[in-house]
């Protein structure tokens, strides 16, 4: 146990954002997100009983968004056609908005492919039991001062 450090942060998470540079990106993954395809060739670790909100903010503590970037943090757009509400979007742009000046402007969309080909290439993949639709997100690491 350590003073300051969010308790929903496992030893084996808080050591992946350690080893994280700056640029690096992170995948919070609902609990649809294909998580062990998408993170065969990065580090999945499983926070299964959770929900994004929570790990966000813990996360959000220690883990500087990109400042060198527009937009840091990568959404999921809803496919056209698709008539889902995404209300956790909100939740997102308020838990951001705490740690982060840029608040909402942080966020784009990515369409679903898109994103897919990006959550490939993260350094971490976390999956969630994310109930949300559309809840997943990339986080890009900035730098640490």
């Amino acid at each position: 146990m350590l003073n300051g450090i969010p308790k929903i942060l496992s030893p084996e998470l808080l050591k992946v954002l350690c080893e994280m540079g700056h640029g690096d990106t992170l995948v919070l993954a609902d609990g649809n997100f294909p998580s062990e395809t998408m993170g065969k060739d990065s580090i999945v670790i499983r926070m299964d009983g959770h929900g994004i909100p929570e790990i966000l903010d813990a996360i959000l503590t220690l883990f500087p968004l990109d400042t060198y970037v527009e937009k840091p943090v990568s959404l999921m757009q809803v496919v056209p056609g698709d008539t889902v509400e995404t209300p956790i979007w909100d939740t997102y742009k308020s838990i951001v908005g705490k740690r982060d000046g840029r608040g909402g402007d942080a966020f784009c969309e990515v369409e679903r492919f898109a994103f897919y080909e990006e959550a490939k290439k993260a350094y971490a993949v976390i999956a969630t039991s994310e109930g949300a639709l559309y809840a997943n997100m990339i986080l890009q690491k900035g730098v640490v001062l």
